[in-house]
């Protein structure tokens, strides 16, 4: 008996690939496309074929973190509303006394001849008692504009709060990196100068300057000296934390990757670390402005301020106190104007430290 099967038939040929690995076509492709589009799902790509997805993507712009923390502080309505207040007093303090000189004569320290002028006014007052726009703050006890000495004494609060916090930043940014990265012994030793120097009252310590080197100094050397010793006792919080940053960095790759280069331990310290601890730095030098302005206020009402014929906000508000009870409006115009300016300073400090923290991008 012939067991005979019918024969099986031939399996049908499977399709062959359209490109090979190295994006050439051995044999003509099953069916012809248009253009030089693939239109192709992710995992068919290989070799140098150029696939697109045949679904039209949505193409998302890199950004910076600069432009990302910028993006976030400007939606900070508080610390917007700081920009523009500190923007338009420093403006005004700085253009402000020459408009006043050139459109009405008046200068900060100027004080009219005539007895029955050189009293205080009321804000718009003239001294008959009618209404006036030389005036806008009115007059002090000798007569002078006060508006024109309010801005006089911006130029001078803002002056000391911006200098005497670029000196702290100085010393503080370095010692705190020093310390940081060297470490060991001498970061200990470090450390401890910087406890016993917070155990110090430091408006003493400003205090003990101004008094050893005031006799000897002119109203623009008193103002020099206050910049020095304000800045010299401003710097150990920015020390702390510019140590504790650098701490956190000195391991990190790109540290190791330098110093197997053989890069010099100053220029790891100031071109590597130190640009990498510049969120916390600015975070703290804007709050930093409005403490010593409060510092130089409170030394010029002990009379270790800013001496005259210089005028400050502190030294303003020291002789409006004086006279409150009759003339309140010296007090009230510099402390007002002063004021807004420490609170604008703290929400642009409180804006950029949320803007450059990394934990916040989601809170946006």
């Amino acid at each position: 008996m012939n067991d005979e099967r019918p024969p099986t038939p031939p399996e049908p040929e499977k399709p062959r690939s359209g490109f090979t690995p190295l994006g050439t076509t051995p044999s003509p492709p099953i069916r012809p496309r248009a253009g030089h589009t693939v239109h192709s799902g992710p995992e068919l790509a290989v070799g140098e074929a150029d696939v697109r997805s045949e679904d039209r993507a949505e193409f998302v712009t890199g950004t910076s973190l600069s432009r990302d923390a910028w993006r976030r502080l400007l939606k900070n309505r508080l610390a917007v509303f700081g920009m523009i207040t500190v923007a338009i007093i420093t403006l005004a303090s700085v253009t402000g006394p020459f408009l006043i000189q050139r459109f009405t004569g008046l200068t900060p320290d100027y004080i009219p001849a005539d007895i029955a002028v050189s009293k205080s006014l009321p804000p718009f007052s003239a001294p008959d008692g009618s209404f006036s726009w030389l005036h806008p703050m009115g007059t002090d006890t000798q007569g002078r504009d006060l508006l024109a000495r309010v801005l006089q004494g911006g130029q001078i609060s803002l002056m000391v709060g911006v200098i005497a916090t670029l000196m702290s930043l100085i010393i503080g940014v370095s010692y705190g990196a020093v310390a940081g990265y060297l470490g060991g012994r001498l970061d200990s030793i470090m450390m401890r100068l910087v406890d016993v120097l917070y155990s110090l009252p430091y408006i003493i310590i400003v205090i003990v300057l101004m008094s050893m080197f005031r006799s000897s100094q002119t109203a623009r050397g008193q103002l020099i000296m206050l910049f020095v010793a304000l800045g010299s006792v401003s710097w150990l919080t920015m020390a702390r934390i510019v140590r504790g940053q650098v701490l956190s960095l000195k391991n990190q790759e790109f540290v190791l990757a330098a110093r197997a280069t053989g890069v010099s331990t100053p220029r790891i310290i100031f071109r590597h670390l130190v640009p990498n601890t510049i969120g916390p730095v600015i975070v703290y030098a804007t709050l930093t402005i409005p403490t010593v302005m409060l510092t130089e206020a409170f030394l010029s009402f002990l009379g270790f301020g800013v001496a005259p014929p210089i005028a400050s906000w502190g030294t303003l508000t020291t002789d409006g106190i004086q006279n409150i009870a009759i003339f309140p409006w010296q007090l009230v115009c510099p402390g007002v104007t002063m004021g807004l300016t420490l609170f604008s300073l703290n929400f642009v400090g409180d804006g950029l430290r949320d803007a450059l923290d990394p934990q916040m991008r989601k809170g946006f």
